[in-house]
């Protein structure tokens, strides 16, 4: 069956616009003006008028947790409620109410941020959160997901003295006791007692977060998943996938970020047959993804030199650069693509260490390396990252938050230098654009507008304009960059033959929208294969 879309503005990548295009098993078949396209329909062809609307590419998420995601909305939603320490403990209260937690169930959240807190200058301890309940678990994320807080009841539960030693990690700690907050790889201390869904909750999850995901007109994204909750095999987040895909459930091509903390893990991982690009179009392997260090909000990320606006800490490392060298040294052997989480400029040296370390000894003419989020930077780096030619993930909407922060914990010397991702565009590097969702909701219009305007939604700023993107940078870092980062570019992110036909419609167009109102333009309708998934259909003619 063949689709003809005509009579729309068609923003076809990399610069290029178009009227029309033709959709044939899957695929774009043809692209160009009204009448070219128009004159190939032939017998039973359907063809649909876009009446003038926008169109582009199907966006594409280059770094976030689908499964987290999935997990994150199954949870209170604190976000929303995170404008002060009381509101999101009388929002929790009643939730508790509503979704009293089953035997052997925790009540969990994510979203909160106590620089949002106008009542309190601090974080949430286990204090606060006995006033939900002192009867079962609770586990509050930050919405960084680089620090939790937790309970009483749950602090007895792991055993939690405060006395473990910890690498890349640290346990909260008040008059000598365990102060219920714990970072980064201290969260770990929680997983032998997770409660660890089955494959059938694997795969709802992953519904929920994809049903979301084509409401903001995405059709691919690179997830990492393998970390959500370490007691659940890879084996079978896999197969969840693979089972949504063979029952025409899957509405997202999803490019694996495989997270693993152990050589050991990976080891297993690769024998098993799992490298970069193995797969199919809706379920593929990608990199190794290594978490480097923690973020700025929780005062994790690891420096170069003391936070400004907290001397006693330079952040964390969370591997050693003995485990990190090993691990990217063995993935690079085995043809595996490596994606390594950096915020602070201290992990941002080790990860180029480690990355420079393996090509030196096994070359690579198009490995695609790269660096996850990319914030504090110093020129050299920036110098490093281009030479090692290297893929640098970045999140725009990131922004939105971190104007309100990036001076005063860094420093105004370091922030000059930092989310410098146009520099580096400008040097050749390659730069994709995504959401860390749940960090973030993944909202792509919230990420461009940022990108463009390099100010918060609530026009804070602009932080550095000179980084700011042209519009179709920005369109292009959530398209076609995105599937670079995967070897995909011959495949996705353009509205051109041979392309799949995943493409989303806009309800105005970006070009003839002011900046700060970008964010405002609705997703009317979303594509993938040819295939709508969300949004309501166009008239239909047939030929």
């Amino acid at each position: 069956m063949k689709d003809i879309y005509y009579h729309g503005q068609v923003y076809a990548g990399d610069g290029q616009f178009c009227q029309a295009f033709l959709v044939e098993d899957g695929l774009i078949a043809a692209a160009g003006r009204d009448e070219e396209i128009l004159a190939m329909a032939t017998d039973g062809t359907r063809c649909h008028d876009l009446a003038g609307w926008f169109v582009v590419s199907g966006f594409n998420d280059s770094h976030m947790h689908l499964l987290g995601l999935g997990g994150s909305l199954s949870s209170a939603q604190l976000s929303n409620h995170t404008g002060s320490l009381q509101e999101m403990l009388d929002y929790l209260k009643e939730y508790a109410r509503e979704n009293p937690p089953s035997e052997g169930r925790w009540l969990t959240g994510r979203g909160w941020n106590q620089d949002y807190f106008t009542d309190a200058a601090r974080m949430p301890d286990r204090h606060d959160l006995d006033l939900i309940s002192t009867e079962y678990p609770v586990m509050l994320t930050r919405a960084c997901g680089h620090c939790c807080v937790i309970n009483t009841p749950l602090l007895k539960l792991a055993g939690i003295t405060g006395e473990e030693k910890i690498e890349g990690g640290s346990v909260g700690m008040e008059n000598g006791h365990p102060d219920g907050r714990l970072y980064d790889n201290a969260i770990n201390l929680l997983t032998p007692y997770l409660p660890v869904p089955d494959k059938e909750e694997v795969k709802r999850r992953i519904r929920l977060a994809c049903r979301m995901l084509s409401s903001y007109g995405i059709t691919s994204v690179q997830s990492d998943d393998y970390s959500v909750n370490r007691q659940i095999p890879f084996e079978t987040i896999n197969a969840a996938y693979r089972e949504l895909e063979a029952e025409g459930e899957l509405s997202v091509r999803v490019y694996e970020q495989a997270n693993f903390t152990s050589l050991s893990q990976l080891q297993r991982f690769v024998e098993a047959g799992n490298i970069t690009g193995k797969g199919s179009s809706k379920f593929r392997i990608g990199p190794l993804k290594m978490l480097g260090d923690g973020s700025l909000g929780s005062y994790t990320a690891c420096l170069s030199r003391p936070y400004a606006d907290k001397p006693d800490t330079r952040g964390l490392l969370l591997f050693s650069a003995e485990q990190m060298n090993e691990m990217v040294r063995y993935a690079n052997e085995h043809g595996m693509q490596v994606a390594i989480h950096a915020i602070g400029d201290a992990c941002l040296d080790q990860v180029l260490d480690a990355v420079d370390l393996a090509l030196k000894e096994k070359p690579r003419a198009d490995h695609r390396h790269g660096v996850v989020h990319c914030q504090i930077s110093r020129p050299d780096q920036l110098r490093r990252i281009r030479d090692l030619q290297m893929h640098v993930y970045a999140q725009s909407i990131f922004l939105d938050y971190d104007n309100h922060i990036v001076a005063s914990r860094v420093g105004d010397d370091m922030a000059s230098t930092s989310y410098s991702w146009k520099t580096l565009m400008k040097e050749g590097v390659s730069v994709s654009n995504g959401s860390d969702s749940p960090v973030e909701p993944p909202d792509v219009m919230r990420g461009i507008q940022c990108a463009v305007t390099r100010t918060s939604l609530d026009g804070t700023g602009p932080y550095l304009p000179q980084e700011a993107f042209t519009l179709e940078e920005a369109l292009d870092s959530f398209t076609i960059c995105g599937a670079r980062a995967s070897f995909e570019e011959d495949r996705k992110g353009r509205i051109a033959p041979g392309c799949y036909a995943d493409f989303t419609i806009l309800g105005q167009n970006p070009f003839e929208t002011e900046p700060n109102q970008l964010h405002q333009i609705p997703v009317t309708a979303c594509y993938l294969g040819g295939r709508r998934i969300f949004g309501a259909p166009f008239e239909t003619e047939r030929n």
